[in-house]
């Protein structure tokens, strides 16, 4: 299936993890796929994995507007147009506010919600031509707060909110605007957690499905809400959690 044949696609941070397996799938369905990081070397390494060489890397820090829109324009001024912006680069901290620093704040708020408008902004004119669509990804951490986890709840939770803000503003223009909100997913930003089998245990325990999710289970979504098969849909944040928040929180009997 070639679903975003000759379609033009960015993804941010797809150096890794989702924004990787993102690259891969819409390449795989033949779109020309801009991958955009701050790791050029990362970038490359997935570059070479993609199943054509219809595709441009571009390093871009998300958190400083005029890099970003350089990455826009650079897609624009290389293919022609610009079809899907998938906003995902993000990072996390973990403490409570008042023991994390105001510099994490600072930079969890900078690239995870500061990152996703600035890729809509430079996206936007170009995509009100093409009529085409952005997809962010927020969290399951932006729909209900974690523990020891304020900076990034609030980040996605604004995410959440920007999202279904710009899909009332632009789907006139006939751009349509969602997100993807994952519950905990192998990636470089969740090593660590992987290595805690008690943790893991934990989250076992509350998804429905009984797994956790890899980056491929949230690049195919992210696909899907880019595609003419989701045509209709617009303003949604998709939970892709197993079934996570289907609980009301008590545990299973």
């Amino acid at each position: 299936m070639k679903r975003f044949e000759n379609r033009v696609v960015i993804v941010t941070g797809a150096g890794s993890g989702i924004g990787a397996a993102t690259a891969r799938r819409f390449a795989v369905e033949g779109a020309r796929v801009v991958l955009a990081g701050r790791t050029r070397e990362k970038l490359e390494k997935v570059a070479a994995t993609l199943p054509n060489d219809k595709h441009l890397v571009r390093v871009a820090d998300v958190s400083d507007y005029d890099q970003v829109e350089g990455l826009v324009r650079a897609a624009v001024d290389k293919y022609g147009r610009l079809d899907v912006m998938v906003n995902n680069a993000g990072v996390a901290s973990e403490g409570r506010a008042t023991e994390d620093s105001v510099d994490a704040w600072h930079k969890v708020i900078s690239i995870d919600l500061d990152g996703v408008f600035h890729g809509a902004r430079a996206a936007l004119p170009h995509l009100m031509k093409t009529k085409g669509c952005i997809v962010n990804t927020a969290s399951v951490s932006g729909l209900g707060a974690d523990w020891n986890m304020a900076f990034y709840n609030t980040a996605k939770g604004g995410v959440v909110n920007l999202t279904r803000s710009l899909a009332l503003d632009y789907g006139r223009d006939g751009v349509r605007i969602n997100s993807v909100c994952p519950t905990l997913t192998r990636t470089d930003l969740t090593v660590d957690m992987f290595k805690d089998e008690k943790l893991l245990d934990k989250f076992r325990e509350r998804i429905a499905l009984g797994r956790t999710a890899e980056p491929e289970d949230i690049a195919d979504v992210i696909a899907f809400l880019a595609s003419e098969d989701a045509r209709f849909i617009t303003g949604v944040n998709l939970p892709v959690d197993g079934g996570l928040s289907a609980s009301n929180g008590q545990p299973p009997q």
